[in-house]
């Protein structure tokens, strides 16, 4: 095949490299020359660097062999470890100071915390008899029983009067209805202010318990009912399946109170024949401390209600106590009255039959209006 490239192009062509060809050559020769001349300035230079730095050396040397030069060098030396040794002895009297300034400063916080807890543990104990002696009559039933220490929410000292009766009271005469012994009451009263987780002590005439647990009622500042649900509690008396729903709508305490009130008026009216206390006769004794409208409380009881027992007496039931408060059920001036007297729980009040007959029908029908109630069961 033919070339495509003249004769002309190929001449000089041939000139182009061949005149590259002898520059290139030039070029590495140059480079040549030049890097053996750095390298030659170089080595001279380092050359004389090192001789520079080997006379200095030699020189300081000498001069350090001269003996006025040793002995100030010594002397530096032993300045040197002086000021060392001082500085370290500074340094551990410091140290000794500071960890006796810090075992100091433990102590002092150790004596500041031992003193904290005491003063705590104090308050604590403090806490603990406040809380033992925080009386129970006129109380709100909900802060009493936030403060026993029962999963039951009905207040102690219904259950242990209702204890008590269960045992050994029901065929009493007139539970519920006579007052008792004043001065008695008076005693289980400061009793229960003092310790209300106290039992009734032994022998104590049923009585006399039952009017405590009447007492107890009176003295809420609102009734178990409520002053909110008054009229419809009252609206609801033909229908046990409104009542139940009713009383669906009061607080916890209250209902489960309720319900354990009358689970025991039910148990004394069982035993009617021989206690003469039918539902009827239990709800006229019991609607007045049970249901009651605002600024309807029984007279009678007013008195007692502003304060509580200041140094009530835990001496037995047979001897006097030696202080009373305001909620001892006699006064100085009542003294010549016979004790075992009835308390007139109506004390001139129109008679609310409404009421009366709410009681009487949550006695009768007690099982079918608490139905999801725990049922109180005594043994």
């Amino acid at each position: 095949m033919p070339s495509i490239i003249s004769p002309q192009w190929q001449d000089k062509a041939s000139g182009f490299f061949s005149s590259s060809g002898v520059k290139l050559k030039e070029a590495r020769e140059s480079a040549g020359t030049f890097v053996g001349e750095v390298t030659k300035d170089t080595k001279s230079n380092v050359a004389e660097v090192a001789g520079r730095v080997g006379t200095m050396v030699k020189s300081r040397w000498a001069l350090l062999q001269q003996p006025s030069t040793k002995h100030a060098v010594q002397d530096r030396l032993i300045s040197a470890a002086a000021t060392t040794g001082s500085f370290l002895r500074r340094s551990i009297s410091g140290t000794k100071d500071k960890v006796a300034v810090g075992k100091t400063k433990v102590e002092e916080v150790a004596k500041k915390t031992a003193q904290k807890s005491k003063t705590i543990l104090t308050d604590i104990e403090r806490w603990q008899k406040k809380l033992l002696h925080s009386p129970v009559f006129g109380v709100p039933i909900e802060v009493t029983v936030q403060r026993q220490d029962s999963s039951r929410p009905v207040p102690q000292i219904l259950v242990k009067c209702a204890d008590y009766l269960i045992v050994s009271g029901l065929n009493s005469p007139y539970l519920f209805k006579s007052d008792g012994d004043k001065k008695v009451i008076r005693q289980l009263v400061s009793l229960y202010n003092l310790d209300s987780n106290s039992s009734i002590p032994e022998g104590t005439n049923p009585i006399d318990v039952a009017a405590l647990a009447k007492c107890y009622l009176a003295s809420l500042p609102e009734p178990l009912t409520t002053f909110e649900l008054y009229d419809e509690i009252k609206a609801s008396l033909s229908n046990i399946y409104s009542m139940r729903n009713i009383l669906k709508k009061l607080p916890s305490v209250n209902y489960m109170t309720l319900e354990f009130v009358t689970a025991l008026l039910l148990r004394v009216s069982q035993k009617s024949l021989l206690n003469k206390m039918d539902t009827r006769t239990l709800a006229m004794e019991m609607a007045p401390v049970v249901m009651w409208q605002d600024g309807q409380r029984p007279d009678f009881y007013k008195q007692y209600w502003n304060q509580v027992s200041k140094s009530p007496s835990k001496k037995g039931l047979d001897e006097p106590a030696g202080s009373y408060g305001a909620w001892d059920l006699l006064a100085d001036d009542d003294e010549a009255i016979d004790a075992s007297s009835p308390i007139p729980l109506d004390d001139g009040a129109p008679v609310d039959f409404g009421a009366i007959e709410v009681v009487q029908l949550l006695i009768e029908h007690h099982n079918a209006i608490f139905t999801d109630a725990n049922e109180t069961v005594w043994r």
